[in-house]
């Protein structure tokens, strides 16, 4: 039976723990918190601001958490007077004359806990202190910023495959353990990490100094003598080395600013709650644009969604034609606009919540950050895996989907849904905006793939001509042919992820094909029609160069495919079309040459067998036609031996000639840019 999911806006809290009551890690009376981001690197970005007619503003904090608030604490103030100072007690342990040596207490530190240690016991973590921001004057209007441990946000994900795309959901879950309620504030989820590290501001340095006494001039000891020897001649010294440097104090964290963008225009036939709408139009709409600056009073509800009949109290800047469409009961559009703004600061993405957030201490939201139609489809991917043994021949079933918004997506869990059936899970990557996903969920037997690899050599193209030395390169060809066989009733279509060779380039690869040099692999698609069987053919080619001679076939076809380009250099083009004619002309003379050289080898093996046939019959009378035979035989061997030993001095002597102008015409050719391959 199918359903129709309907996804749903609320947030809930859900309680983390139970137990007694205990205070906040850092609270104020004087200015109530407004603003909260939460980071995924351990650390959160609290923000209190309102107006002060005190001199001093008193924060009560844990002893764990003064360093960081002293290291990171930022202040803005509106008017009045300035900050003077920020006073904080410490903790010093007492003096006790009775205490045993701090050596003998670290030891003992190995095998015995805090409790049962002698001596005076260490601050608690947990004892409150009081940092107090004294201020010039009566009047002010502050905002406070200040970074604090709490638990990371994390995101979890949903996409609904359809016909002609996807539907996507990104939600982020957030722990409140800071111990103080947060109570309509503004929420910001960060994607990325900034550099934060734990500040000990709030403890005590005191630094050893060297002891410097003065005893007098008394001698108090008879010096002894000393004995020098001979050292031998050219024996060194030995040097100490010297001390290395001092490392760098690390870098302060990064600034932390917020930074909102307008979002999309929304669907029609989509339906939202009505009270974040209006803030989001407030905020970032051409009504909200037009509106006086002071901020409506939020919705205090912790689950927004509403129904189109609760709408009486309307947020500034909505124009009244759309007021009067939300009373007549039409909804305004549900996008990710209204959900969260997305910005990108730093090269981090925040995700700015657009309704006040209201979360009570020791328990958790989950909120929605974005809700809309992407690129996606659900396709097979074969991609063997050594955690999943059958996936060596049988493809994932995996869910394709793009990154359509200008934020980045962290790493997180994934839920696949398709045609109303929960498909299965996996686990997203964190992907860059305009980024293509690919996540498997679940393994496919009804298909099998298969591969097989060839390796060979080919080609020949100039690389590089200097001082007459010539280099070639070729191609290391490594052909990996793929072949699937699908036993189902439907077409499939299947990526092979191929692992790219290093220093390699896909030659002539199927249309779409992606390329992901980052992550060293390849993303070929392949239509497998039902009960069919496919191949697929990939061609990877590395160059490798080598020094050859001119004269070698090499040579040759790697210079007439340099003429033959049209991408040639004419000036190195014209120089290679000269020398190659003289070139031509040297290797017929070096082929004339040895073709000469190999028959006065056969020529003299000839004589020789010919002078030991003749010694055999010399004797005998029978036999006197065979040696006249074989003398007119070794007769002609003899003057064509002679011959030939004419010619090799002639040869020899237009080879050298030859050669030396053929090597005076490469000296001048200069080839330090190759072609790039032809694919």
């Amino acid at each position: 039976m199918a359903f129709r999911m309907r996804w749903s806006l609320g947030v809930s809290c859900l309680a983390l723990a139970a137990g007694c009551a205990r205070g906040p890690n850092i609270s104020t009376r004087e200015l109530p918190l407004r603003r909260v981001v939460v980071y995924r690197n351990g650390v959160g970005y609290f923000e209190r601001a309102g107006k002060v007619d005190e001199e001093q503003v008193t924060f009560k904090m844990r002893q764990r958490m003064v360093g960081d608030f002293l290291a990171t604490l930022a202040i803005v103030e509106r008017g009045g007077s300035s900050l003077r100072a920020a006073s904080f007690p410490l903790e010093v342990a007492k003096n006790d004359p009775d205490a045993p040596d701090p050596r003998f207490i670290r030891m003992l530190e190995s095998w015995q806990t805090p409790d049962q240690l002698p001596g005076p016991k260490p601050p608690p973590e947990d004892k409150l202190r009081e940092v107090v921001l004294r201020l010039d004057g009566k009047e002010h209007e502050l905002a406070i910023g200040y970074v604090s441990t709490t638990p990371v946000w994390r995101p979890s994900y949903r996409v609904v495959v359809q016909d002609g795309g996807a539907d996507l959901q990104a939600w982020g879950i957030v722990q409140n353990l800071s111990g103080e309620d947060w109570k309509d504030v503004e929420l910001s989820l960060v994607a990325g990490a900034p550099l934060a590290f734990e500040s000990t501001l709030g403890e005590p340095v005191t630094p050893a100094r060297p002891i410097v006494t003065d005893t007098g001039e008394v001698i108090a000891a008879v010096p002894e003598s000393m004995t020098s020897l001979q050292e031998k001649q050219g024996e060194l010294d030995r040097v100490a080395p010297a001390e290395a440097p001092a490392p760098a104090a690390p870098p302060p964290p990064p600034s932390i600013a917020q930074v909102s963008i307008n979002g999309n225009d929304a669907d029609e036939d989509e339906k939202r709650d009505i009270q974040p709408m209006m803030k989001s139009m407030g905020r970032g709409g051409a009504a909200g644009r037009n509106a006086p600056k002071k901020r409506a009073e939020p919705a205090r509800a912790v689950a927004p969604y509403a129904p189109a009949g609760n709408a009486a109290p309307m947020a500034q800047g909505v124009s009244s034609e759309l007021q009067n469409s939300i009373r007549s009961g039409l909804s305004a559009p549900r996008r990710m606009s209204a959900l969260a703004a997305v910005a990108v600061e730093a090269g981090a993405t925040h995700y700015d919540i657009p309704t006040r957030v209201t979360l009570p201490d020791q328990s958790a939201t989950m909120v929605l950050l974005i809700n809309q139609r992407v690129p996606g489809e659900a396709v097979f991917l074969f991609s063997p895996d050594g955690g999943v043994p059958d996936s060596a021949t049988h493809p994932f079933r995996v869910v394709r989907f793009t990154n359509a918004t200008n934020g980045l997506f962290e790493r997180g869990p994934i839920a696949v849904f398709e045609k109303g059936a929960f498909l299965g899970q996996g686990m997203l990557d964190p992907l860059p905006p305009k980024a293509t996903a690919t996540v498997p969920f679940a393994l496919e037997r009804s298909l099998a793939v298969e591969s097989a690899r060839d390796y060979q050599e080919q080609g020949a193209r100039l690389f590089k001509i200097e001082s007459g030395a010539l280099t070639i390169e070729r191609d290391s060809v490594t052909k990996t042919t793929y072949t699937s066989k699908n036993g189902s009733d439907d077409n499939a279509k299947l990526l092979i992820r191929h692992p790219r060779q290093a220093g390699a380039r896909l030659f002539k690869p199927p249309p779409e094909t992606e390329d992901n040099l980052g992550t060293g692999s390849a993303l070929i698609p392949i239509q497998v029609r039902a009960h069919a069987r496919t191949e697929l053919v990939v061609d990877e080619r590395r160059p490798n160069q080598q020094s050859t001679d001119w004269l070698s076939q090499l040579a040759e076809d790697a210079v007439k495919a340099y003429l033959a380009d049209p991408r040639a250099d004419h000036t190195i083009a014209g120089q290679l079309s000269n020398a190659w004619s003289l070139r031509d002309t040297l290797k017929k003379s070096i082929d004339e040459q040895q073709g000469l050289l190999n028959e006065q080898a056969e020529l003299e093996k000839e004589t020789r067998e010919t002078r030991l046939s003749l010694e055999a019959i010399e004797k005998n009378n029978q036999a006197a036609d065979l040696r006249q035979k074989l003398t007119r035989r070794l007769a002609e061997v003899t003057t064509r031996m002679d011959q030939i030993t004419k010619r090799l001095v002639e040869l020899g002597l237009t080879i050298n000639e030859r050669r030396v102008r053929f090597q005076d015409a490469i000296r001048v050719i200069k080839l330090l840019t190759p072609l790039p391959p032809k694919d």
